[in-house]
């Protein structure tokens, strides 16, 4: 996509250029990052809170990530059902995930947001930070529904349409391993990983709601085209 950020002002105008390029229909999964790094992480972008501090004077940016990429990709997933996990809490650590409901899934970004608002306070930060296990999820579900260590699973989650947008971007950083992942895997089969530092785009961006979005969907439509070359929508 070749739209400027100024260029759009709202998350309607957002999902258009995106359709515009291309993509039909999509599928929607958050994982949210439960590590102790979270505590930290805001020293510098979150006047020092937890990141996943929860209070009525300040959306934290877990809650502005769901809202914006929600109502955005919302407008492409038809039947709005959003599985939604947490990973690396004192339960799970590294080595899973563990659902955000009871049972089933969320229904429409709206429900993740409460959902998360509900859970989190409850959930005990731990260590260490690993997206292998939320990632091998998203390709279980593709793999189950039919509707579409790190650098392992990406590469095998590039050739099942999975696109993976890393939302460990919130906070301080750094984030030399998200640059690597997002530049260098040239085994992949197509560009899988989109990597968006969200504090820079909100702060730099003159509509930062749209400009986030349009960062972390900008190379959907060429994953997209990709995909559809490669022969992978031809059995769904």
């Amino acid at each position: 996509m070749t739209c400027s950020s100024d260029e759009l002002s709202s998350l309607f105008q957002v999902a258009e250029a995106v359709k515009e390029k291309g993509l039909g229909t999509c599928g929607l999964i958050f994982g949210i990052d439960y590590t102790m790094s979270n505590k930290v992480q805001g020293e510098k972008t979150f006047r020092g809170r937890s990141l996943h501090d929860i209070s009525e004077d300040m959306k934290n940016p877990y809650q502005q990530v769901i809202e914006i990429l929600g109502e955005t990709l919302e407008y492409f997933d038809n039947d709005r059902v959003i599985p939604a996990f947490g990973f690396g809490d004192f339960e799970t650590k590294d080595q899973g995930i563990f659902s955000l409901t009871e049972e089933g899934y969320c229904h429409g970004f709206r429900e993740v947001l409460d959902t998360y608002n509900m859970v989190t306070p409850c959930v005990k930060l731990y260590r260490p930070t690993n997206f292998a296990p939320i990632i091998y999820k998203a390709i279980n579900i593709v793999e189950e529904t039919k509707k579409r260590e790190l650098k392992r699973w990406c590469l095998k989650a590039s050739g099942l349409l999975v696109d993976v947008v890393s939302q460990a971007s919130v906070g301080d950083g750094p984030w030399g391993v998200m640059r690597e992942f997002d530049d260098k895997l040239p085994d992949r089969l197509f560009d899988n990983f989109q990597f968006v530092e969200f504090n820079e785009v909100m702060a730099s961006s003159m509509h930062p709601p749209a400009a986030f979005a349009l960062s972390c969907l900008k190379e959907i439509p060429h994953q997209y085209k990709a995909i559809k070359e490669l022969g992978y929508l031809e059995d769904l």
